[in-house]
């Protein structure tokens, strides 16, 4: 067995050169599922508390502690908004779930779904210099239903220890109401990432992918499968950019989304859908296969493939065509297969393949915005800025048809976005203090290089240990033994 470079930089030469890329692409999957786990194992999870402040001596204590912090509670009682300074409430998320939709994986009971939540902490830390804590909670009421209500209640609750709540993998149709009430109801800004993150990164790459192909958003027919939160807000925000919902068709699993679909109508639950169905697809295409005919871009957040989106679909679609496949953990077509079908630029959301359309390069900058200007929420608006932030700074440093947006390694992207989104939060009067550009992107860039520096300071002093070799060696050989054996 081959000695695995731990940064995992080429999953590709992992596997042999007799694999095709369906083989590759499943191997990938498996490796890094089993590694996952292992790994997990291995650390016991994957973050902890760490103080910011100095213990110079125990009588620090009693500074940090009583009797000297008795100042600090009479002061943020005097003026709460003291507590965003004096506390790291100003640099807190809450992320909270009841880990009914994780990912692919449907309801995984409110301890199942710790490990995305604890990575998204990881993530806001690492990449946008945010301290974050995972929250996962039972909604379930008294006859045993999971109740938005619950939900409400909890967040509403927790405001004053956090600074922002990130909303996370909480099943439809509960999680739009759950968002809808609190971005009204909280003074601080409640954000459903899987909803309003994916729709800015998928309206930035969209933005970039575009103009590659030398079309506009306004001209583009546009066909979204799936309209859960993350589709139902990417087509809400490309409305309110300029697309034309006379060439915007949605799918959900009953058909396409449009004025006659009574069921919609009839359910209150539904109303985001509703919205959409009255404005959207006038024509009322019947099948995707129909309504892919000449479409300009597909955009599937729906059921994972690779076999949910077909390759005659991809080959009907007008030329240039533009394929987001962002299912996890298997996208609805693998991106060879796209390619091969005719689609000129093909994104996923995993970071393994050409253009990683994922709100992780989206959301630690966004939040980190919000916090540095003590905003009361974030907009449709702040929203829609942070997408152009990032498709314009991905555009000044090049972009292809295989490189359409930014990555997570480049820190930079995420101050920018930061700064953007703190400048729109100060002009739509939700902002608590104004701040410059210039000082917002300053902050936002020290935070995040000083997050980056002290892993790096706890993996250099051995607080952190590099995972060992035969763990990797084990995860790749259970993959290669599982795809040999298909």
């Amino acid at each position: 067995m081959m000695k695995i470079d731990p940064s995992l930089k080429d999953l590709d030469g992992l596997f042999p050169r007799g694999f095709t890329e369906d083989q590759k692409a499943r191997a990938k999957t498996l490796f890094l599922k089993r590694l996952s786990l292992e790994a997990h194992r291995f650390y016991g999870g994957k973050v902890q508390t760490v103080p910011k402040c100095g213990v110079y001596g125990l009588n620090w204590f009693n500074v940090w502690y009583t009797p000297g912090v008795s100042e600090i509670s009479t002061t943020i009682r005097s003026d709460n908004d003291e507590s965003f300074s004096l506390s790291n409430r100003g640099n807190l998320v809450a992320v909270v779930s009841d880990s009914t939709r994780v990912l692919g994986d449907g309801d995984c009971t409110p301890p199942g779904g710790l490990g995305v939540m604890e990575g998204k902490a990881l993530l806001m830390k690492y990449l946008g210099g945010v301290d974050a804590t995972a929250l996962c909670i039972d909604s379930r009421d008294a006859e045993g239903r999971h109740s938005p209500d619950k939900i409400i209640e909890f967040v509403k609750m927790l405001q004053p220890s956090f600074g922002a709540v990130n909303l996370e993998d909480i099943s439809q149709p509960n999680c739009f109401r759950v968002l809808d009430e609190l971005r009204d109801a909280c003074d601080i800004p409640v954000w459903h990432d899987d909803a309003q993150g994916t729709a800015c990164v998928t309206l930035a790459g969209l933005l970039n992918a575009l103009k590659l192909a030398g079309k506009t958003l306004a001209g583009a027919k546009i066909v979204l499968l799936g309209a859960g939160a993350a589709n139902t807000t990417i087509a809400r925000l490309i409305l309110a950019d300029g697309g034309d919902p006379a060439k915007l068709v949605l799918f959900d699993s009953k058909g396409s989304l449009h004025s006659g679909r009574s069921d919609i109508r009839d359910d209150p639950r539904e109303y985001r859908k509703w919205e959409l169905a009255q404005k959207t697809n006038p024509q009322r295409a019947a099948t995707v296969a129909d309504a892919l005919k000449g479409a300009d871009a597909l955009i599937a957040l729906s059921k994972p493939g690779p076999d949910t989106v077909k390759r005659e679909w991809v080959s009907a679609m007008a030329k240039k065509a533009i394929v987001f496949a962002c299912a996890n953990p298997v996208p609805e077509i693998w991106p060879h297969a796209a390619k091969e079908a005719g689609a000129f630029i093909v994104a996923t959301g995993r970071g393994d393949f050409a253009n990683q359309v994922n709100n992780s390069v989206c959301f630690p900058g966004i939040l980190k915005g919000a916090l540095l200007v003590r905003a009361r929420k974030i907009t449709d608006g702040m929203a829609i800025r942070c997408a152009h932030s990032l498709a314009d700074f991905s555009e000044k440093r090049g972009i292809s048809p295989d490189n359409i947006i930014a990555t997570m390694e480049e820190t930079d992207v995420f101050a920018t976005e930061a700064a953007d989104v703190a400048q729109q939060a100060v002009q739509e009067g939700v902002a608590r203090v104004s701040l410059g550009w210039d000082e917002v992107y300053r902050r936002a860039k020290a935070d995040i290089v000083a997050a980056r520096s002290l892993v790096e300071d706890m993996k250099k002093a051995g607080h952190i240990a590099e995972p060992p070799s035969e763990l990797l060696e084990a995860a790749l050989k259970h993959a290669l033994d599982a795809v040999a054996g298909q």
